[in-house]
């Protein structure tokens, strides 16, 4: 299973660090970081074997920039 964050399209809401703060963080400059993500070109990804609450942080994002696949 993958996670992958558009980061750059992020508004800095906090939802996805509200319900996920085991995988997200707000980063220094005002938007979010997905923990352990590696840049891909611009897309941050993330290996894991369970979804758990990032499927609950891929619902709740206004921009809808989080993918759980």
């Amino acid at each position: 299973m993958k996670i992958t964050h558009e980061r750059e399209k992020c508004i800095g809401c906090g939802t996805c660090v509200a319900v996920c703060p085991a995988f997200w963080t707000m980063g220094e400059d005002g938007k979010t970081t997905l923990k352990g993500a590696k840049d891909a070109g611009g897309i941050f990804e993330l290996e894991i074997a369970d979804a758990g609450c990032n499927k609950e942080a891929e619902s709740v994002c206004p921009v809808q920039i989080i993918h759980v696949k």
